[in-house]
């Protein structure tokens, strides 16, 4: 019994890595919607969230029965509790990354992104991968060292985020009100994403540490 229930535990791990993969390509997907309005494309985005909720359900199922039949404790008990938490960052991240999606569907089949802020969402967009990416290969392999990184990277959104509002503030913004919310929200979207990351990465280095604090050694 008790090798199934460390089989339970290691499957949560695997289900979380899932969760990161499928919310990767939502926001790598939802991003070439945005920029190229494609539709298509767009939709994809919106229909597969379903999986990612799937997940999240199934993962929540399966971490309500281990308490209550196993009684997990100390390292197991941190376990659980972390999956749990980073579940629901990870079920977020999905929603965010079918907002954009949404987005570029209510715009199409314009572009929701006027043409000098392009590069700025193409560089959001690849940030964002690489944030769950790295979210991803925590989860998997527990490196606080890796989880560490993510702040630094989460500075980097929110640099571009702030670039955003300088256009936007700017006397030369030219594309009106209706899009200048488009890119408020935009942004949003994306910078709440990195910080959904962040707080997984914190997730793992409180599994390792015992705190959430990103700057704790290893113990």
């Amino acid at each position: 019994m008790r090798d199934a229930y460390h089989e339970e535990l290691a499957a949560l791990t695997d289900r979380l890595v899932e969760m990161t993969r499928l919310v990767r390509s939502a926001m790598s997907r939802g991003t070439t919607a945005l920029l190229d309005a494609d539709l298509q494309l767009a939709e994809s985005v919106i229909s597969q969230d379903n999986e990612v909720d799937r997940l999240h359900q199934e993962l929540e199922a399966s971490i309500f029965e281990l308490m209550a039949t196993q009684q997990p404790v100390a390292v197991d008990l941190r376990n659980v509790i972390t999956a749990l938490r980073m579940a629901a960052d990870l079920e977020r991240m999905g929603d965010l990354a079918e907002h954009i999606a949404k987005l570029a569907r209510m715009r199409h089949p314009e572009s929701a992104i006027p043409a000098e802020l392009r590069d700025t969402f193409v560089e959001m967009g690849a940030i964002a991968e690489n944030l769950i990416t790295k979210a991803g290969s925590c989860i998997a392999s527990r490196d606080i060292e890796l989880a560490k990184e993510l702040e630094e990277d989460d500075d980097a959104m929110d640099r571009r985020h702030r670039r955003l509002f300088r256009v936007l503030l700017s006397k030369d913004w030219e594309h009106g009100v209706e899009a200048a919310i488009d890119i408020t929200l935009a942004g949003r979207y994306y910078e709440r994403y990195a910080d959904h990351a962040v707080r997984v990465a914190a997730d793992v280095v409180y599994l390792v540490t015992g705190t959430r604090d990103l700057d704790a050694p290893a113990g």
